[in-house]
C-alpha cells in the first residue's frame, strides 16, 4: 500500500486550487487592488516591526487590534477572529461544522474553494445556479437548502466571479426556513451590495467574513477577519492554528486601522474606474459585460473563443486576465479585474483590436 492509498478518495478526486504563474505588464487576474499601501505608511509599519522582538511569538490574542476592529465594525471584540486572509476562516468554519455527508449549499458559479474544502472535510456540495443573467434565484436557493437539509449555506456577496450582490432579506429568509449555519463571505462588500452584519444581531447562525486584500491593498500580507456571536467565535478558534497571523501583518493591520481615509479613497477610485469601464467595455461589438458590484467584471464573447482572447491579451498586449471559460456556467467568458483608468483603457483598446 502506498501513501496515496491512505488519502481520502474525495481528496484524490478533487482538482487543486491553482493559478498559472504568468508575467504581465497589467495584472488583472486576481481581483487585487491596483493601489499599493503608500510608502510612508509602509515605512511606519516597517519601523514598528523592527522595534519588536522577532524571537517571540505574536500575542496569542491580539487584544489591542481586536479592540480597534470592534470599534471599526461595531461588533464585540470577543466575537472577532483574525485570519491569514479570509480564506483561512472559510476553512475554519467548514472544519468545525462539517461531519461526513453533511450538505453545503452554495451558488453556482462561485469561489471554487468552497467545493474544494467541502470535499476535503467529507461534506456533500450542492450548487444552486444563478439565473441566466447571474442574478440570485432566492426562492430556488431556499428550496434547495430546505430539501437537502443543508448544514451550511454559503452566500458570497458580491459573488465571485459574477459580481452579483445578494438581494436584501436573503439571509433572513434562509434563517427562517432552515436550521443551517449561514456563512456570508463579504470579501468584496467594500465595493457594493448590502452587508449581512445586521442579520447577526440576535442570531448565532450567521458568520460574516471580510478581507483587507482588496480595498486596503494587503493581499501580500494576508489579513482577514470573521465576525460571529462570541460563543460561535470560540468554537471557530479551535480550528485555526495558534499564532496564525504573523507579527508584520498584525502590525500593519493596527497601523492601517488608523487610516480609514486610505480605504475610502481606494474604494472611490476603484468604483469610479469600474463604472467608467463598464460603459466603455460594454460598447465593444461582439462582447457583453455583466453588471458588477465588485472590483471585477464577467465578459462573454459572442463568437470569439475566450481562450484565444486570453492568449492574445497576454502575449500581444501584456494584459493578464482570468480565463473562467472551463466553468460550465461561464462558457465563453473571461473575468477582468478592475485596475486604474489607464489599465482599463488599455484593456478596451486591446479588446477592440482583437474583436
Amino acid at each position: 500500500m502506498g501513501a496515496l492509498d491512505l488519502i481520502k478518495p474525495a481528496v484524490l478526486a478533487q482538482p487543486a486550487y491553482t493559478l498559472a504563474a504568468l508575467e504581465s505588464v497589467r495584472k488583472l487576474n486576481q481581483n487585487e487592488s491596483p493601489y499599493d499601501v503608500p510608502e510612508a505608511l509602509k515605512r511606519q509599519i516597517a519601523e514598528r516591526v523592527v522595534e519588536q522582538r522577532w524571537q517571540r511569538y505574536p500575542e496569542f490574542v491580539p487584544a489591542s487590534l481586536l479592540a480597534k476592529l470592534s470599534a471599526a465594525y461595531g461588533w464585540p471584540a470577543d466575537g472577532i477572529l483574525v485570519g491569514n486572509g479570509s480564506n483561512e476562516l472559510i476553512q475554519a468554519t467548514l472544519a468545525v461544522a462539517l461531519a461526513e455527508g453533511d450538505v453545503v449549499v452554495a451558488p453556482a458559479p462561485t469561489f471554487s474553494l468552497y467545493r474544494l474544502l467541502t470535499n476535503v472535510y467529507g461534506g456533500r456540495y450542492v450548487p444552486v445556479p444563478l439565473d441566466a443573467e447571474f442574478r440570485w434565484d432566492v426562492e430556488r436557493f431556499v428550496e434547495t437548502a430546505v430539501r437537502e437539509r443543508a448544514k451550511v449555506v454559503i452566500l458570497n456577496s458580491p459573488n465571485n466571479p459574477t459580481g452579483t450582490p445578494l438581494p436584501d432579506g436573503t439571509v433572513e429568509r434562509i434563517l427562517s426556513a432552515t436550521d443551517a449555519l449561514v456563512l456570508c463571505d463579504e470579501a468584496y462588500q467594500d465595493f457594493g451590495g448590502p452587508s449581512s452584519i445586521g442579520a447577526m444581531a440576535g442570531n448565532d447562525r450567521v458568520i460574516v467574513l471580510r478581507t483587507w486584500s482588496k480595498a486596503l491593498g494587503m493581499a501580500g500580507l494576508r489579513f482577514g477577519l470573521a465576525l460571529a456571536q462570541p460563543q460561535v467565535a470560540r468554537e471557530l478558534a479551535k480550528a485555526k492554528l495558534p499564532y496564525n497571523v504573523n507579527l508584520a501583518t498584525l502590525t500593519a493591520a493596527e497601523v492601517l486601522l488608523g487610516h480609514e481615509e486610505l480605504r475610502r479613497a481606494n474604494i472611490g477610485r476603484i468604483v469610479a474606474s469600474r463604472d467608467r469601464a463598464f460603459v466603455r467595455l460594454g460598447s465593444i461589438p461582439g462582447m457583453r459585460v455583466y453588471p458588477s458590484a465588485a472590483n471585477f467584471f464577467i465578459v462573454r464573447f459572442a463568437t470569439a473563443q475566450p481562450k484565444d482572447v486570453f492568449r492574445r491579451l497576454h502575449e500581444q498586449y501584456g494584459i493578464l486576465v482570468r480565463d473562467v471559460s472551463s466553468v460550465p456556467e461561464l462558457r465563453g467568458c473571461l473575468r477582468i479585474s478592475v485596475g486604474t483608468d489607464e489599465d482599463m483603457d488599455a484593456v478596451e483598446q486591446a479588446l477592440r483590436a482583437i474583436l
